[in-house]
């Protein structure tokens, strides 16, 4: 039900990303004298459509009937499937010169009108990190994720338990994965590092955790009534050897008490206790909070420059290494090809993947999420690829530098293969998503 739901709500947030992005260009192309055509949601068949008249400026039905018939005035259509949106703009040839149309406009013109959906993108982004500023920023880079230190109050949320090792400590005191510590022998411990310290100052000693299950709630807030009997671990708290105390918490969760022997070379081997462990960390802003919006904004997007760039180098690298006759140099390329298909990501990846695990960790989490999105959709959309906004606006600069007309016929020739290339690779970034979702 959880993955349906994280599936439901990553289409939403996409269709409604993309649709932003197509609105910028609908801003720019308006405010640029650029009649469009239709501006849709969703992508055809189309479901409805109104149509605004250009004398009475009022909006009416369009019949299904006339919808294949050309309008004077701008469509707003509702579609069926639920991929994004569209903005259709009259002569969107370079080479169109009639009155009105996109190619009839000015270089300047052009160039707010492509990049129109990139500016949107990174203020939607800029918008949805300035709100979380103020209600609760979650701290999702490991190092350095930008804030204002005179105006930040961090709030550190117990370590969460991520995987229980069998045959440890930690399994034999009860401790399942999703688990918070809420205390050690009395002591409130939220940082790793802390609690590693702890353990090799108390080495073989027997240590009293007080632990947090949000997975079992108690009813009727008497913690001898606890919701789903069957989970494992502490479902038989009160009876338990190494359990001391079962109680609830004020959300009504099932909170418990048990022992486990601390073990320095857990700690070592990365795993205390024989468990894997995560912290989360919560920023709160006031008048900073739109300086942390646009800074976040700005590092996440050289970030993911950065990230294509090494992406792009450890492909090309790779590719090239397999033609050395030096075996190491051909195993060293491989492994940066793994790694190429490792980072990519496609629609069936994040939808299936991304979402659903985004819904889970809650609202802050999802909406940071939605603007890590927004800023790679803006990011995308600048690179100078023929399909894709910046690529056309390269297109339409390189033959007004060499002083040439760009024809209806070249232009459709060079965006439709690199389209058909774009194609190839989201179907290979789709079968690997599809793979990597089977063996997960």
């Amino acid at each position: 039900m959880e993955t349906f739901l994280g599936v439901i709500v990553g289409l939403l947030v996409l269709m409604v990303l993309v649709t932003l992005h197509e609105l910028g260009h609908f801003i720019m192309a308006r405010r640029n004298g650029v009649k469009v055509l239709e501006f849709g949601i969703c992508f055809p068949p189309r479901m409805m459509a109104w149509v605004k008249d250009p004398e009475t400026k009022k909006w009416k039905r369009l019949p299904k009937h006339e919808w294949k018939k050309p309008q004077k005035g701008l469509i707003f259509s509702l579609n069926w499937l639920p991929i994004g949106g569209f903005c259709q703009m009259d002569g969107e040839s370079d080479a169109d010169t009639r009155e009105g149309t996109f190619g009839a406009a000015s270089y300047w013109s052009k160039t707010k009108i492509l990049f129109g959906g990139v500016a949107m993108n990174w203020l939607v982004a800029i918008i949805i990190f300035t709100i979380l500023a103020w209600t609760g920023m979650p701290k999702l880079l490991e190092e350095g994720q930008f804030t204002i230190g005179a105006d930040t109050r961090v709030e550190k949320a117990p370590i969460e338990v991520t995987m229980v090792v069998e045959d440890s400590p930690a399994y034999a005191a009860g401790m399942n994965t999703g688990d918070l510590i809420l205390s050690v022998d009395g002591n409130e411990i939220r940082e790793i590092s802390a609690l590693k310290a702890y353990n090799n100052e108390h080495a073989g000693q027997e240590v009293k955790f007080r632990m947090e299950r949000p997975s079992q709630k108690c009813l009727d807030n008497n913690a001898a009534k606890i919701e789903d009997k069957s989970a494992s671990g502490i479902a038989d708290a009160e009876s338990s050897e190494t359990t001391t105390e079962v109680s609830c918490s004020e959300n009504g969760h099932l909170v418990y008490e048990t022992v486990a022997t601390m073990n320095p070379q857990d700690s070592e081997a990365g795993y205390l206790l024989g468990i894997a462990m995560g912290e989360t960390e919560t920023s709160y802003s006031t008048w900073s909070a739109p300086i942390v919006g646009v800074g976040l904004t700005l590092q996440l997007t050289g970030e993911t420059f950065k990230g294509v760039g090494t992406l792009l180098w450890n492909l090309i690298t790779g590719v090239g290494s397999q033609l050395s006759f030096d075996s190491s140099v051909r195993e060293h390329g491989q492994e940066s090809l793994k790694s190429v298909g490792d980072s990519v990501t496609g629609p069936v990846g994040i939808i299936g993947v991304l979402f659903p695990n985004s819904t889970a960790e809650g609202p802050a989490y999802l909406a940071f999420v939605a603007a890590l999105i927004s800023v790679s959709l803006a990011c995308m959309n600048v690179l100078p690829i023929p399909a894709l906004d910046g690529g056309r606006w390269t297109l339409i600069t390189l033959y007004k530098l060499r002083k040439k007309k760009l024809t209806k016929e070249v232009e459709e020739k060079i965006v439709a293969r690199a389209m058909m290339v774009l194609l190839g690779l989201m179907f290979i970034v789709t079968i690997l998503d599809i793979v990597r979702m089977a063996n997960a």
